[in-house]
Order: structure tokens, then C-alpha cells, then sequence
């Protein structure tokens, strides 16, 4: 018999007493992977320790223009929520600028595309549900332009990262070109 209603998900723990198992995590905690660009990722919460549930990172990105190509996801959602500075966000059909506050959701296999075209530095979240382990996509980025096409889009399938171009993956558009045009396209 279940007293939940309809509107919640199984129950995951049946047991009829609770047990102390939190986690936390102090904000003087180092980054867990710094990219060769400088950018910082803290894995908050990760496929391993949320048991599969989602998957939470606070990405620091330098003020370096950069981002990825549209892409999308076939067996996650992803979401943003900026903390400080501005990110450049792709919801499919159009691009505008995300700055401290803003949310930004994709559903499984929705287009999108991030980077930062500011100059400054950008924090913010991500959150991937069902989890995923995005660790390995994250540090492995920096290897993908050793890679040959074929391990490349490989690469990239393994992670469920479907891009339009999947021989160039997050480097197919230039990120220095949106930047520099910047302010005809400025939304905030």
C-alpha cells in the first residue's frame, strides 16, 4: 500500500527509520579537475555518489572566450543556473545571454550550446538527471584535438554528447567570432 501521492516518484528507501548519511561539501573545497584553460569544475554530486539520480557541477570558467557547439543529449537532462557573470546560452532557435540567477533547462535530446563570449570570469551550475558520469567527458576534453576523427566521435557518443558536426565536436564554431560580435547580438 502506498501513501505517497500519485504525483511522486517510487520510493527509494522503505525502511521505517531514517539514517545518518548526508554529505557536505565546504566551499573552501578545491576544485576537483582544473582544465588546461584554467577553467575549475567541482564535482558536487556525481552518478557514484547520488546512486544514479543526477549528476551537480559548479563549473568557474576564466574569462576566456570559449564554449561548445549546439549538441544535444539522449539520455539526460541538463540544466544552468548562473551564479555570477554572464554565459552565452543556445536553446535551439536563438542565443541570448544568461547572468546571475538565470535558468536555463534542456530535455533529453534538446539543442543547446554554452560558452562564454563576456571576456569575464562566469560561474554556474549544471545539473544532469538521470546522473551521468560527466567526469570523464570533462577531463577528456582535453585530449580531443589529439584524437583522430573516428575516436573523436566515439569519444563523444560515449559521453552522449551528439554534436552537428561530431568530427569537431564542441570546437565546430568560433566562439572568437561570436565574441567579436558581440554587441550586435547583446540581449541584456
Amino acid at each position: 500500500m502506498s501513501f505517497l501521492s500519485p504525483d511522486y516518484p517510487e520510493i527509494l528507501y522503505d525502511r521505517d527509520e531514517g539514517e545518518v548519511n548526508a554529505s557536505f561539501r565546504p566551499a573552501s573545497t578545491p576544485p576537483d579537475y582544473v582544465a588546461p584553460d584554467g577553467a575549475a569544475f567541482h564535482y558536487l554530486s556525481t552518478k557514484l555518489t547520488t546512486n544514479g539520480l543526477y549528476g551537480l557541477y559548479q563549473n568557474r570558467l576564466t574569462g576566456q572566450i570559449g564554449g561548445t557547439s549546439p549538441h544535444f543529449h539522449k539520455t539526460m537532462s541538463e540544466s544552468f543556473y548562473v551564479l555570477s557573470g554572464e554565459i552565452h546560452i543556445f536553446d535551439g532557435e536563438r542565443w541570448f545571454d544568461a547572468s546571475r540567477g538565470d535558468y536555463f533547462y534542456i530535455p533529453p535530446g534538446g539543442v543547446h550550446s554554452f560558452g562564454n563570449i563576456s571576456g569575464e570570469p562566469a560561474e554556474f551550475l549544471m545539473l544532469f538527471a538521470p546522473g551521468a558520469a560527466r567526469e570523464g567527458y570533462f577531463e577528456g576534453l582535453a585530449d580531443v584535438a589529439t584524437m583522430t576523427e573516428e575516436e573523436r566521435a566515439a569519444f563523444f557518443v560515449r559521453h552522449d554528447s551528439f554534436f552537428t558536426d561530431m568530427t569537431k565536436g564542441p570546437a565546430a564554431d568560433s566562439w572568437q567570432d561570436r565574441a567579436a560580435l558581440r554587441k550586435s547580438f547583446k540581449t541584456r
